[in-house]
């Protein structure tokens, strides 16, 4: 027994004393594997630490170069509308493509695939703004969905698309120097979008209120349909005559707005690249001529408003005028004494000048001044050209501008002045936005008597029925005007096989309510035994315009009255 429980107390003391031991050990081995996967953890958590404080900085700059973009892109503009609620332009959202330089991970790729889909970009460019390690840079603005697609599916890190305004005109060229256009960023370049930029929309847009926000349409006086038919015709006699560029216009002449303008050669405002083109100035309003015979109606009735000329007077038109060593002679001369209206219907030169001197030139100056004829014209159109006038205004300039040489204006100039020789006698600034009734008679000057205007009625009616208009008369609706042929000026020097014809005209001419005015240049014969002047090709283009608008614009047409002249004693 005793040989048995010793040993076992032994191997009990011995069991334990290395289990102590081990026990020691093994907690300080677990206290050290902690003490390691804490640094590891801590490691681990500072390194994703610091990458997203990296990444915070990497994005810091193209965020805000994003948000600029962003702002600069967003802003939106009213539509504009015709008269009848036609639209003219309007915004609609197209895609522009972008890149992050920092964020692409193969430039490589990303400009073969770039160029790829839009050849039209230039190579080196894209390279260059890719690899600028900036944080913002477009790449092409407005693209086409199908464009979009293509680089969407091409998966490009660093390449993007950001939603934009684009300003859409749905006529295209019709209504074109109106309307105006503007640049990428939708800012207004010319015509009405820059007048509206310049009255308002430029401040509300500074100010973020255009963001993604719609509003209120912007309405013109302009009739869609009119302006049509005016483009139109216009596109026709210059194929017709082989002419080189044409205007046209229709205005309210108891209002003052613009019904319809037209300038040939024009362009398409949705390809804004065309405006730059010289040859596609808006003639109508930014472009200034000699308008020939047109002036002797103002010369008219300068002389019958200031009392010293009547319509029954008579003048001496056998021989030609020698003045300051130039000769002033008739184109189809009567040789003969030609009342008033004779002058009138056979556009005597020599007649013209007469009269003129019988009036004087301080009163002919101080006349074209009231009909705002020698300075500038204001219209909602930035394009306004100032006249040209002569260095002096002698003796011999006062009668070579009484018939329409020697003094240059713009063809919305001489509709504004004809439709207050027509009306009454109430000259009216133009406007291209409707105006009410208040608003005329806010406007509105009286320039001439109301008697005056009535004459000039009268002679404007007898020239379509017996004189150079009546390719012009349109059965019904007692077609008026004047036409004139301007010789052009090379080297200083006026051609005769060169000309700037126009037709100056109002219907109905008993009690006037639109004028329309056509401007052609440099027309050829039809036809052979055809002439040239502004009777074989201006008058028929207006007679075309009104037997067309007429209907549309409300006037009814009106057999059996008016086939004569008004009535008149002279």
């Amino acid at each position: 027994m005793t040989l048995v429980s010793e040993p076992e107390s032994f191997l009990q003391v011995r069991r334990s004393q290395p289990r102590a031991a081990r026990g020691s050990v093994s907690s300080s081995a677990v206290k050290s594997r902690v003490y390691v996967a804490m640094l590891a953890f801590a490691c681990v958590y500072v390194a994703i630490a610091g990458r997203l404080v990296m990444l915070a900085q990497m994005e810091e700059a193209p965020s805000r170069a994003f948000i600029s973009a962003q702002d600069s892109v967003s802003a939106s503009r009213p539509d504009l509308i015709d008269r009848n609620g036609e639209i003219l332009a309007t915004d609609i959202k197209t895609a522009s493509l972008y890149a992050e330089p920092r964020r692409v991970i193969d430039v490589d790729e990303a400009v073969e695939g770039l160029i790829r889909v839009l050849p039209e970009l230039d190579e080196a460019l894209v390279r260059r703004r890719l690899e600028s390690g900036t944080g913002f840079v477009w790449l092409k603005r407005e693209m086409t969905p199908q464009q979009a697609k293509k680089i969407h599916n091409l998966g490009l890190p660093g390449v993007g698309f950001l939603s934009e305004n684009q300003r859409f005109y749905p006529g295209g060229p019709t209504a074109g120097h109106i309307v105006g256009s503007v640049n990428v960023d939708n800012q207004g370049l010319a015509g009405i979008e820059k007048y509206i930029d310049g009255e308002w929309l430029a401040d509300l847009q500074s100010l973020g209120f255009t963001s993604d926000r719609s509003m209120e349409p912007v309405r013109l006086s302009v009739d869609l349909r009119v302006q049509h038919v005016v483009r139109d015709e216009l596109v026709k006699a210059m194929e017709r005559y082989k002419a080189i560029a044409a205007a046209g216009i229709v205005l309210d002449a108891k209002t003052g707005e613009v019904v319809a303008m037209s300038s040939l050669p024009d362009y398409d405002p949705n390809d804004r690249s065309q405006a730059l083109e010289k040859d596609r100035l808006n003639r109508a309003t930014g472009g200034v001529f000699e308008m020939g015979s047109v002036f002797k109606t103002f010369t008219t009735a300068m002389a019958l408003d200031s009392g010293a000329v009547s319509i029954n007077d008579s003048f001496d038109a056998t021989r030609p005028i020698r003045a300051g060593g130039r000769t002033i002679s008739d184109f189809h001369g009567k040789n003969r004494i030609l009342s008033v209206p004779e002058i009138f219907i056979y556009s005597s030169n020599i007649g013209t000048a007469k009269m003129m001197l019988a009036t004087g030139i301080s009163r002919q100056r101080e006349f074209f001044e009231r009909l705002h004829l020698t300075k500038r014209l204001k219209t909602e159109l930035p394009e306004n050209a100032a006249p040209l006038l002569p260095p002096k205004w002698n003796e011999l300039a006062a009668m070579t501008i009484s018939f329409g040489h020697g003094i240059s204006v713009t063809p919305m100039q001489t509709a504004v002045a004809a439709a207050a020789l027509v009306n009454g006698g109430k000259l009216l600034p133009p406007t291209f936005v409707p105006r009410s009734p208040a608003d005329v008679q806010a406007v509105e000057k009286q320039v001439i008597s109301p008697e005056v205007s009535r004459i000039m009625r009268y002679l404007f009616r007898l020239n379509v029925l017996s004189g150079s208009g009546r390719k012009a008369d349109v059965p019904g609706y007692v077609v008026g005007g004047k036409t004139g042929t301007a010789e052009k000026i090379e080297n200083g020097r006026y051609v005769d096989n060169k000309r700037r014809n126009s037709f100056l005209s109002a219907f109905p001419m008993d009690d006037p309510r639109y004028v329309v005015l056509v401007v052609i240049d440099e027309p050829k014969r039809e036809r052979e035994g055809t002439g040239v002047t502004a009777g074989w090709n201006a008058a028929p283009m207006v007679g075309a315009i009104v037997r067309r608008s007429a209907p549309m614009l409300g006037v009814m047409p009106r057999f059996g009255k008016g086939d004569e002249p008004i009535e008149i004693s002279y």
